[in-house]
């Protein structure tokens, strides 16, 4: 039997309610040792008081039951609603202590939700990262999952695996029916060409996706004094970055952050790039080159009336990178001298329209506002890339030749892969690393 356990569902700060939650078999009958009225209606929310074992008042709660197996946790559940002092919710713990409960671990009221069949595995990642949710896309994205639509994007990927392993293990054990459709090797590449398109559309789907939680990593990069920090500093509407016509004024990587259209921008200013003397500025250099190689995208600056040897450089070096190529100071030059597919700018003006349309076309941002259900965790993305290989060792297979016994173990092995994402199939060291992630209290 499971230890009743509790802890703090709010931060541990002053605040006006401070919320204490119980989960376990002892949970009704530590609340009633403890309350001034018999908790006992399921759903029910009771007025009352905390007494403690001398008899005293500890504080005026609300307290609300869920029982077992209808709870977040799928055991008996009781939520302590008390004022929001920390001297007055830790020492109501103290007392649930002293009635026989174990103080909750990380994430361990969504382990016993997992475990007792309440969520899957993506439903309880995705717990963590909606209060992690730093923007509307994000929490949107973390919605579905919480409520399992994404999880539904596995089901007829499972059922068409699930339906060809039925019939390949039929046409083994009794071939002697004659009413079973016969599997063969060129009916099952007709049905595993579909399953890699789905796959491949679930991987694309989840990594596009998952720039919307993470953001993107944008390294600014240029020669000396070309702009970028004045770029930097229009970009996220402060004056972060300090700007001089001194030649290398920048010695360190400066960051800022921006919303764009719903994608997260993490901006890096970096050293302009040139052969220097300066020791500082040589270090400072270095950390450009590193967080270029790093980037998701780089921001080429240029400037628009000139064009060096050094720009030539950083053209080369940039050349493998996602980049957007922008030319700064273009009120130096006439509007008749732009030409057609650059990206026009005046950092100095506050003028970047022309930078955040490109960026926007670049990542599709539009799409953005009509976001679906999709696997976003490395852990999700990784394992669909697993499910992709399985299947393309039984494309190989089937086209080689190879017996149907023996495709079926590289088809098995992609059905158990969609497995393991829900969780149904999971180790107890992956399912620590995943819950040791989570606040105490969830």
């Amino acid at each position: 039997m499971l230890n009743t356990i509790v802890a703090l569902a709010t931060p541990p700060v002053k605040g006006a309610l401070a919320i204490i939650r119980i989960s376990g078999d002892k949970s009704i009958d530590i609340i009633n040792s403890i309350f001034s009225r018999k908790v006992e209606k399921n759903h029910y929310a009771y007025y009352g008081y905390i007494i403690n074992s001398d008899g005293e008042k500890v504080d005026e709660v609300i307290t609300t039951l869920f029982k077992g197996p209808h709870s977040f946790t799928g055991e008996d559940v009781v939520e302590i609603s008390c004022h929001g002092s920390m001297l007055i919710a830790n020492e109501i713990i103290e007392l649930i202590l002293s009635k026989g409960a174990v103080l909750a671990g990380r994430g361990e009221f969504s382990s016993r939700a997992f475990y007792n069949g309440r969520i899957d595995l993506v439903q309880a990642e995705s717990i963590n990262e909606l209060i992690n949710a730093e923007s509307k896309e994000a929490k949107k994205l973390q919605l579905y999952s919480l409520t399992g639509e994404t999880s539904k994007l596995l089901t007829p990927l499972q059922t068409t695996l699930a339906d060809i392993l039925s019939l390949i293990e039929v046409n083994i054990d009794y071939p002697e029916y004659e009413d079973i459709e016969v599997e063969t090797n060129e009916k099952l590449l007709t049905k595993i060409d579909p399953l890699i398109d789905e796959i491949n559309y679930l991987i694309n789907n989840g990594e596009s996706s998952k720039l919307v939680i993470d953001g993107i990593s944008v390294a600014l990069v240029g020669r000396p004094n070309v702009g970028k920090s004045s770029l930097l500093n229009a970009l996220i509407k402060q004056d972060k970055a300090i700007v001089t016509n001194i030649p290398g004024t920048t010695r360190d990587v400066v960051e800022g952050k921006i919303r764009l259209n719903g994608l997260t921008l993490n901006l890096l200013d970096t050293a302009g790039i040139r052969d220097a003397s300066n020791e500082v500025e040589k270090i400072g250099i270095e950390k450009s080159r590193k967080s270029i190689e790093q980037a998701d995208l780089v921001i080429l600056v240029l400037e628009a009336n000139k064009f060096t040897d050094e720009d030539q450089e950083l053209m080369d070096l940039t050349k493998d990178k996602k980049r957007i190529i922008v030319y700064n100071k273009k009120e130096l030059i006439n509007k008749e001298d732009y030409k057609e597919g650059q990206v026009y700018i005046s950092a100095l003006n506050k003028d970047t329209k022309e930078l955040e349309t490109a960026i926007s076309k670049l990542f599709n941002l539009s799409e953005l506002e009509d976001l679906t259900p999709a696997l976003v965790s490395s852990r999700e993305i990784g394992l669909l890339l697993k499910v992709k290989e399985n299947l393309i060792e039984a494309k190989k297979e089937a086209q080689d030749g190879i017996s149907l016994d023996l495709i079926s173990m590289s088809l098995k092995a992609a059905y158990d892969t969609t497995k393991e994402i829900l969780g149904q199939e999971i180790t107890v060291d992956l399912e620590q690393e995943i819950f040791s992630r989570f606040c105490l209290g969830k």
